[in-house]
């Protein structure tokens, strides 16, 4: 190809990509496809702020009552659990109301301790109050084993060798008494705990065990009268 052919080609090609003079180049601002461009990226960055948000706001809220009345009154549970059982399984004569009673507290209160874990867990606290001290929420620190309603250990063992009336006298008088323990703690964290799910909690356990409470009074007198 000749010299001249290829200055006409290169011509050729110049003319080809050079805009024509009629077309309007827009600024970038009123150039529609910078603006989509523009919208996504205000789409992505709103997302981001409002997962953000929405992650922040999802934390869940809580003060010393909520971790404190859940950590204590777990252990509670345990033992009213403890001693519905050993009622259950002793093997003695048992009072039939009495064995109803125990097998809701055995059944509901287990079920209670699992939602109360599931709670700390949310909170990200400790599962148990492994510190040794229980009702400092309350402003009443003491002993964990001193807790309101607590059976002692000579109760309890009092509480295993007893048999036939005796032993159904005694395990409700150790239930009465812990169920009025359980609800002053309850009582205190409808009160003062954040946790909405706290206070409910709180809230079912008054409205479950006060009816119990009244039951089972009822049957120790009638125990008391046969004795």
């Amino acid at each position: 190809m000749s010299d001249d052919g290829v200055e006409t080609q290169g011509v050729r090609l110049e003319q080809e990509i050079e805009p024509d003079a009629d077309e309007i180049v827009l600024p970038w601002w009123q150039n529609p496809l910078n603006f989509i461009a523009l919208g996504l990226a205000a789409l992505i960055l709103g997302v981001g702020i409002g997962y953000a948000v929405g992650d922040r706001n999802a934390s869940v809220s809580y003060n010393r009552v909520d971790v404190g009345f859940l950590q204590d009154m777990r252990y509670h549970h345990e033992q009213a659990v403890d001693m519905a059982y050993f009622y259950l399984t002793s093997g003695d004569e048992t009072h039939p109301r009495l064995r109803l009673y125990a097998e809701e507290i055995l059944y509901s209160q287990q079920m209670e301790v699992g939602r109360m874990i599931e709670m700390l867990r949310s909170f990200r606290e400790p599962e148990a109050n492994d510190t040794g001290t229980a009702m400092g929420w309350m402003g009443t620190a003491m002993p964990i084993d001193d807790m309101d309603g607590l059976a002692t250990q000579e109760q309890l063992d009092e509480f295993a060798a007893a048999s036939g009336v005796d032993a159904s006298r005694r395990f409700a008088e150790l239930m009465i008494a812990h169920h009025r323990g359980g609800l002053h703690m309850a009582e205190y964290a409808v009160e003062n705990a954040r946790n909405q799910e706290v206070k409910d909690l709180a809230s079912s356990m008054i409205a479950g065990q006060q009816p119990e409470i009244d039951a089972m009074t009822a049957i120790l007198e009638e125990l008391k009268a046969s004795s």
